[in-house]
């Protein structure tokens, strides 16, 4: 039984969906309440409502409880990180060497439109990360329509290619990892819920596809009438292997389990949840106090309500109000303060999220900014490997070995910019004696400043791919860039590409 820790009710999953009939793996079980809670944490709004995470008081009826959950607001601190470590990942598109695959014209209809749904590639794995920085992991299969034609002309004409899809904790029942004799785990197991992957029928049937090195099998159950598993299609796995990748944002202790990266940071933001009620319940009651009254008193509360008491009342009976001291709604605003301050350190985004000038000395900027740099490091080799792992597997649907490579951007180069210039005008305004020391301030502003010349330039030059190379080259050449200029903007273009480029655009302007 999953352990009820984050007030989704005292029930495994695994009864939720029909486990009579359908196995989920054990740690899906521990870990699905959880993977909920980060949903909500990261969705806010209406979404996390609905979890009903805020404390519900003693003797606080139903309907007074909903009342203060909807108005209690949710600042969503969760939503900011992911996407601000999304932005820094992809400021830069990464370099990626296609191999043979730059050739094919199913790479470029796959780079177009990867998911069969219009989403190109650099959108598809900027959602990957998104989802994998929410949960800790993601998967993506690499799958291709099983339809039988004559010629690659004609799977060509009929867009028969091989597409991803991304599967999310909350649909990966179960998996199965098997040591191979060089060390190496492959996955030979695989169980997806596919609830998209027909309408629901009045039974209320959902439908699931596993993965074997062998078969892939698509069955249906219904958790309302505990029927078992029936098979509704079986087929030969055409590839040999279960074509999935593990997307992880952070690699746990638990083979297949990631580690996300709001893990912490969701409970704090519960915390404010809860704080931000607490000064809406103080604010409301202070400034509408209570009126105390016995029942034969006529009065109302509010700015010029008139009390009519009866003539024999007794005088300890007299009407009054029930004020609470505001005293308290500083000591909640502070904690919330403090609360934000500790999200921001969680994150190493202190620097970067503040919304107000804060006393942080260098030393604590740099070290924070190199924490920073050094997760985002890690992050970007975990989606370079796996977008390795999904082309190897594109070209195994192909037929063929993948020969290329992916190369990420590992330094960010993340620093607070307006405080190197502030310390170098504040040493240049001491006008130093020493001509030395005067040359050394005057270059480390020109390196400021020429850095982001360079940041710009690179900006508006982002790494080339196979497909995107000769189209770039024939801008620049447009825009009267010289050879030199290009190669020097370009590591990644060789002197055949120039002239590759240089010989298409003849040929344009010719014809």
């Amino acid at each position: 039984m999953a352990q009820d820790v984050y007030g989704l009710g005292n029930r495994s999953t695994s009864d939720a969906l029909g486990s009579r009939s359908l196995p989920v793996h054990k740690d899906y079980d521990e870990y699905i309440n959880h993977w909920k809670w980060l949903k909500r944490s990261y969705l806010g709004g209406a979404e996390f409502k609905r979890g009903r995470y805020l404390k519900r008081y003693q003797y606080e009826s139903e309907g007074e409880y909903l009342t203060r959950l909807s108005q209690a607001c949710v600042d969503n601190h969760c939503r900011s990180v992911v996407h601000i470590y999304n932005s820094f990942l992809y400021r830069q598109e990464p370099y990626r060497d296609f191999g043979w695959l730059a050739t094919t014209p199913e790479l470029e209809a796959f780079l177009k439109d990867c998911d069969l749904e219009g989403r190109n590639w650099h959108s598809f794995m900027r959602d990957a990360n998104i989802q994998s920085s929410i949960y800790g992991h993601c998967i993506c299969i690499v799958d291709r329509p099983d339809t039988v034609v004559g010629t690659r002309a004609e799977e060509l004409s009929q867009g028969i290619r091989p597409y991803t899809t991304i599967y999310t904790p909350e649909n990966i029942l179960d998996w199965k990892f098997v040591r191979q004799p060089n060390g190496y785990y492959e996955l030979e197991y695989l169980s997806l819920l596919e609830q998209d992957e027909r309408p629901y029928d009045a039974s209320n049937t959902y439908y699931v596809r596993t993965w074997t090195r062998d078969t892939i099998t698509l069955s249906s159950y219904s958790p309302d009438k505990k029927d078992p598993l029936k098979i509704v299609e079986e087929k030969s796995n055409m590839l040999g292997k279960v074509p999935a990748v593990w997307v992880y944002a952070n690699r746990g202790p638990i083979k297949g389990i990631g580690v996300s990266d709001i893990n912490d940071i969701a409970q704090a933001q519960k915390f404010l949840h809860e704080c931000y009620s607490e000064a809406e319940q103080l604010i409301s009651l202070t400034n509408h106090p209570s009126l105390v009254k016995t029942n034969s008193t006529s009065a109302t509360a509010g700015a010029g309500a008139v009390i009519t008491m009866p003539e024999e009342l007794d005088g300890n009976l007299k009407p009054y109000l029930l004020q609470p001291s505001g005293g308290n709604l500083e000591a909640i605003l502070s904690t919330m303060d403090n609360t934000v301050k500790a999200i921001d350190r969680m994150a190493h985004l202190g620097a970067i999220r503040a919304i107000e000038t804060r006393q942080m000395s260098g030393v604590a900027m740099q070290s924070e900014f190199l924490l920073l740099d050094a997760k985002l490091a890690e992050k970007a080799k975990n989606l370079e490997l796996a977008e390795e792992q999904i082309f190897r597997l594109f070209a195994l649907w192909q037929g063929q070995a993948w020969d290329g490579h992916i190369e990420y951007p590992t330094a960010f180069h993340i620093r607070d910019k307006n405080l190197d210039m502030d310390i170098l005008k504040k040493a240049a305004e001491t006008n130093p004696a020493d001509p030395k020391v005067k040359a050394a301030i005057d270059s480390k502003i020109y390196e400021l400043i020429e850095g982001e010349d360079l940041e710009e330039e690179e900006m508006e030059h982002p790494t080339t791919t196979a497909t995107t190379r000769t189209p770039h080259i024939q801008e620049m050449i447009m825009g009267g860039y010289t050879d030199q200029q290009i190669l020097e903007l370009h590591p990644e273009i060789s002197q055949a590409d120039l002239d590759t480029a240089k010989q298409e655009l003849l040929n344009s302007n010719n014809s």
